[in-house]
């Protein structure tokens, strides 16, 4: 139970870094910081937090959560639709970075 733990564990930290190498660096990364706006980083933390408790992420549910976050933060925050829309968009094309993070 322990190993399995351990590795759930380190899936969870493989993936948080990647969301955040893929958000926050590179050319894309330059781009993202100058658009960053404090709910944009609440919306990423609590994506993070989520996807650290899955102990098996997969595309579908990497998505769910992303659109479970946005459906809380378009009732919640002062946050255009447009920018919510496009800041979803936005997570959910970083699956394929998390993903090759992850094997």
């Amino acid at each position: 139970m322990e190993k399995k733990k351990a590795i759930g564990t380190g899936i969870g930290i493989a993936a948080l870094a990647a969301i955040g190498a893929y958000f926050l660096t590179g050319k894309r990364g330059a781009k993202n910081r100058e658009a960053i706006k404090g709910w944009t980083l609440k919306m990423k933390g609590e994506i993070l937090e989520k996807v650290e408790k899955v102990k098996k992420l997969d595309k579908d549910d990497y998505e769910k959560i992303v659109d479970e976050v946005a459906e809380r933060y378009g009732k919640l925050e002062k946050v255009s639709g447009a920018e919510l829309k496009r800041m979803s968009a936005e997570l959910k094309k970083a699956w394929g970075h998390i993903k090759a993070e992850l094997k």
